[in-house]
């Protein structure tokens, strides 16, 4: 014989109340008296009352998950780049306890792009975690129209949001054209990341700054998408056009991988002919051959700083600091 589940009228009869009061006890909105409070739990203890999970969230209007989002293919999130993984540790550590679920999206092609604004802006998450867009990516837009709680980490070029998490790009770059000088190389050139996000333009930014800083030329440039294949085929570029060139600080360290299989095909040694420089400090660089200097990214950190900024806005927090930036170090190997 099966049993019946309590319901909340039944919750409402044994604490004396209306039906909407003890809605309100049950689902935390609204006010209500003390007296009427304790009466509403002490009936739901008598009776074993569980609220069921989805009318709750529609009186909340609140679904408990969080989307993280990602605008790259799958085989950069799963395979290449350690980056996506460490940040969402990163969150997941930083929603623990609170009893936010995260789901992973990922919207590549302009189909699932549209696909996945529509499902977010139809509020079926309650705040949404967005890294590695592009350009005039308009789903930040989208989001905020819908009014949506957003955190970003990193941002498009031109783009500031209204909560987001980033490093100091300018200044990682930095330290790795200073370690660079200070081991003696003087044609050091560039493999960038993509120039419409920030993250590209400013460790572009902050190359060009150390090499001028010192007098050295700054027009040994290539272009990547922080990928090995573009790394590949912007270290060839720029051994085509630059020889003699000493030393490549590289803006991610997927580039850098495909930059170091290029340059042993071409016959240097690294680092005795060219030292090169990554940018991440992922779990790649160990595995390199030689192991990579790199520049340290806290990505966890990040990412639990991206959870903090979500649970404020959900929970209607005073934020003193909406836009936290994290400093980077550089991590010596033996490719430099």
């Amino acid at each position: 014989m099966q049993v019946r589940r309590p319901t909340l009228e039944a919750v409402a009869a044994r604490a004396g109340v209306g039906r909407g009061t003890a809605s309100r006890v049950v689902n935390a909105t609204g006010n209500v008296s003390q007296k009427s409070r304790r009466a509403v739990l002490r009936a739901v203890a008598e009776l074993g009352y569980v609220p069921n999970p989805a009318a709750r969230a529609l009186v909340r209007r609140r679904t408990d998950t969080l989307a993280f989002v990602v605008a790259v293919s799958q085989e950069r999130v799963f395979w290449e780049e350690p980056y996506f993984s460490a940040i969402v540790r990163g969150v997941h550590t930083g929603i623990s306890g609170t009893g936010l679920q995260l789901l992973l999206a990922i919207a590549h092609s302009p189909q699932e792009h549209a696909q996945l604004t529509n499902y977010l802006t139809a509020r079926h998450v309650d705040g949404v975690l967005l890294s590695s867009l592009r350009g005039d990516d308009p789903m930040p837009r989208h989001l905020h129209e819908a009014g949506l709680p957003t955190v970003m980490v990193g941002a498009p070029t031109g783009f500031h949001p209204e909560y987001g998490v980033d490093l100091d790009n300018h200044q990682g770059a930095r330290l790795a054209v200073h370690h660079l000088t200070s081991r003696g190389r003087r044609r050091i050139a560039t493999i960038t990341g993509p120039l419409d996000t920030r993250a590209g333009t400013d460790r572009l930014e902050g190359w060009r700054t150390a090499l001028t800083d010192t007098g050295l030329r700054t027009d040994l440039t290539a272009h990547g998408d922080f990928t090995a294949a573009s790394g590949a085929h912007a270290m060839r570029e720029l051994l085509t056009r630059a020889p003699e060139l000493d030393a490549v600080f590289t803006a991610s360290d997927s580039m850098a991988i495909g930059a170091l299989r290029v340059l042993k095909e071409s016959g240097r040694r690294i680092p005795h002919d060219v030292a090169v420089v990554g940018f991440d400090d992922s779990p790649l660089a160990t595995d390199t051959d030689p192991p990579l200097t790199s520049i340290h990214q806290p990505l966890e950190n990040m990412g639990h700083h991206m959870a903090h900024l979500m649970i404020a806005q959900l929970r209607q927090e005073p934020i003193t600091q909406p836009h936290i930036t994290l400093q980077p170090h550089l991590v010596t190997r033996h490719s430099t």
